[in-house]
């Protein structure tokens, strides 16, 4: 999910496993992929009641997704069988010869979504043991870190990267700040890969849930005796939370649980920012 800005401002890979940093987070900011819109995927069919099929995706992630600890979801790359393997190549295949612009928005979201998310699988998968998908250096670049950059699949003639479906693709057409807590970037510090697909007909319950799971566990925020720590997601892309700290912390109140909004009350600035590179591996 993001990614770019750790690539190009730390290409040797980082010793601890969590950083923190307040100062330094605007520095990073500046370097966070901008939504910048690709007029080409605007096409869509608002009549269209065709439906997207995501059984065999959905079947992968009832099958590894296990519950860890403080709420994420860990997927268990090490025991996904040569089978499912060749099922989650076929799934992207199938979603690969689709012509998404044949579809009704809500359909386009959850295809974007699922594509997203099962490439994220499948480019761990094919590069597995490893401890961070930032490991995975695929993207060009001389200073460029992890598989974001790389084109990892054609659709409708046009190669696309993960960066390009998260970027130019799914935020600036759904202009949706929930899509960061849709799509996942294989780590313990991202929002959960939801344990079932994304449909047209449940991507407004998915969205709001993983912002919920997201916000109230201590990947998304921390509060410790007044002082806030969040993610730094919320940094990086502050300008889809609220453009300032004050308008991060109002959308975090928005689907704070009543415990966690009685410690945001009164707070007005942002004490530090973290975020967890690990693999979300199951054990």
């Amino acid at each position: 999910m993001r990614k770019t800005i750790m690539r190009r401002l730390q290409p040797v890979t980082l010793a601890a496993v969590v950083v923190f940093c307040a100062g330094f987070g605007g520095l990073e900011q500046l370097f966070a992929p901008k939504a910048e819109l690709w007029p080409r995927w605007q096409a869509h069919d608002a009549k269209s009641v065709a439906v997207i099929g995501h059984q065999a995706w959905d079947a992968l992630l009832k099958r590894y997704i296990r519950p860890g600890p403080d709420a994420v979801n860990l997927f268990s790359y090490k025991a996904v069988t040569k089978i499912d393997k060749l099922k989650l190549d076929s799934y992207v295949a199938a979603l690969k010869k689709t012509s998404i612009d044949k579809y009704n928005r809500q359909e386009q979201r959850a295809y974007w979504i699922n594509l997203y998310n099962a490439l994220t699988v499948k480019v761990v998968l094919d590069h597995y043991p490893v401890k961070s998908i930032r490991d995975i250096d695929i993207s060009p670049g001389f200073l460029a870190k992890g598989p974001w950059d790389k084109k990892l699949i054609t659709v409708e003639g046009e190669p696309l990267s993960l960066n390009d479906i998260e970027h130019r693709i799914l935020r600036p057409i759904w202009q949706d700040n929930r899509i960061h807590y849709a799509v996942n970037c294989a780590s313990i510090g991202c929002p959960n890969l939801q344990s079932k697909a994304y449909t047209g007909a449940n991507a407004e319950g998915l969205l709001a849930l993983g912002a919920q799971q997201y916000i109230n566990s201590p990947r998304g925020v921390a509060v410790k005796d007044g002082s806030v720590t969040i993610s730094k997601i919320f940094n990086w892309y502050q300008p889809d939370f609220g453009e300032t700290e004050k308008g991060v912390l109002s959308h975090l109140t928005k689907y704070a649980a009543p415990a966690l909004q009685k410690k945001l009350k009164g707070v007005e600035e942002v004490s530090g920012f973290a975020y967890d590179w690990r693999l979300n591996e199951a054990p």
